[in-house]
């Protein structure tokens, strides 16, 4: 298994989920009718997906072998990328937060809904094209065998931890069915 083609193919999936959400958000702007449940199912696949699943790859893994080769994970791009993957974090905990908001009456909510939501694509979006054409482009170049071994065996671990307990199927299931509604 190569780790790296992995978090590519899963910024793949987390990029079908950011369209989605996007999508929610017109709806929302256009006064459609809008299940804001699903927005609490967008947050799931985001904490638990994205962010649990494939960012905890990039920040336990690939960036702590990166930091141990280049001593670079608290400066340059991979302090970048963990400064990003703490925006998204926020932008999702203010996001559940307008959610509540909105389930209270309070209509104006709406605007912190799309707000947060929209500026979590955006985010993502960039960052995404950042790790995948620099960041992993950096990490295949320039890593040791030896490295790329141990990031190769560590994310085979993770990746069947997390297939036994149905993580991919289940998330990559939620991005089909929201995509269909």
């Amino acid at each position: 298994m190569n780790a790296i083609e992995l978090m590519v193919e899963e910024h793949k999936n987390i990029k079908r989920m950011l369209k989605v959400i996007r999508k929610y958000c017109y709806k929302v702007l256009k006064n459609e009718n809008v299940d804001y449940n699903d927005f609490y199912r967008m947050i799931d696949f985001v904490r638990n997906y994205a962010d649990k699943h494939h960012h905890s790859k990039e920040e336990n893994i690939l960036f702590t072998l990166m930091d141990e080769e280049f001593e670079m994970s608290k400066k340059g791009p991979v302090g970048g990328m963990l400064i990003e993957h703490d925006q998204g974090r926020l932008y999702m905990h203010n996001l559940e937060i307008a959610l509540k908001e909105l389930e209270k009456g309070n209509e104006e909510a709406k605007l912190d809904v799309i707000a947060n939501a929209v500026s979590y694509t955006d985010l993502l979006n960039r960052h995404i094209d950042k790790e995948d054409n620099i960041i992993y482009t950096f990490a295949e170049r320039s890593l040791s065998e030896k490295s790329k071994d141990i990031l190769n065996t560590r994310s085979r671990e993770v990746e069947e931890k997390a297939h036994q307990i149905g993580t991919q199927n289940k998330y990559i299931s939620l991005i089909e069915e929201l995509e269909n509604k």
